[in-house]
């Protein structure tokens, strides 16, 4: 059973489409390389893949460029002609390039003191007045930078003086209320002034019991209340009397 009629139309598929562009390029090389020894023919043959790779066969011992030429003297065509001008064109240019490429070189050199032997006056007049606005350029563009240096210094200088002045702000608070907490801390506690108010005693009591133990012999008109009351604290500051 024969193999059915493919269609002959573009195939779709990238894959299946370069194994075929494979199989069926390596079975025309091989048909035209039969064709050209069996036939005695003389073959030039050019393939370009959709990747731009280009494969030729040409019929030994010929060159393809003979095949070409062969083909142009019969058909009356000259296909390399404009290929000659554009050749022309590209090697001019590729002087002029070279030129230039030269001539920079030159004045690289010369910008750096060297080559200079055969300079006269007036060139060496000119090459002295670029290289002093090279200079100043070089000069005013360091300058520049140099300030921009110093500004950003100088506002680097003002935030750490205002984190210095908060820091110390904050500790003379800090020392302050840690002060006023321990002064508190320690305060003697006073009495309440009514307190004071209802006893009005309190004052007087104090001062007579220190007169008391300071100078027993003198005995103030009491209460007699106050009085065993004095007596008692009077014998806790001295046992042996009693």
């Amino acid at each position: 059973m024969g193999r059915g009629k493919i269609e002959i139309k573009r195939i779709q598929n990238t894959t299946t489409r370069q194994v075929t562009f494979s199989k069926r390029r390596t079975g025309l090389l091989k048909k035209t390389h039969e064709l050209s020894v069996l036939c005695d023919a003389q073959i030039g043959l050019i393939i370009f893949s959709s990747t731009g790779k280009l494969f030729q066969y040409c019929t030994e011992p010929l060159r393809m460029q003979q095949i070409i030429e062969k083909w142009e003297k019969e058909k009356g065509i000259r296909l390399l002609e404009q290929d000659h001008s554009k050749q022309e064109d590209l090697f001019n240019d590729m002087a002029m390039l070279r030129q230039e490429s030269l001539r920079l070189e030159l004045e690289i050199q010369r910008y750096l003191g060297q080559d200079m032997t055969f300079l006269q006056y007036e060139d060496l007049t000119k090459l002295e007045e670029q290289l002093e606005n090279s200079v100043a350029k070089v000069r005013n563009r360091k300058d520049d930078l140099l300030q921009q240096q110093t500004e950003n210094l100088r506002r680097k200088e003002r935030i750490l003086e205002d984190e210095n002045n908060n820091l110390s702000n904050w500790e003379q608070q800090a020392v302050l209320e840690f002060q006023k907490a321990s002064v508190e801390a320690y305060k003697p506690q006073q009495p309440d002034q009514q307190v004071m108010n209802h006893f009005p005693m309190y004052e007087e009591q104090s001062a007579i019991t220190t007169l008391q133990l300071g100078a027993p012999s003198y005995q103030p008109h009491l209460d007699p209340y106050l009085q065993l009351s004095l007596h008692n604290m009077e014998a806790e500051y001295h046992p042996l009397h009693k």
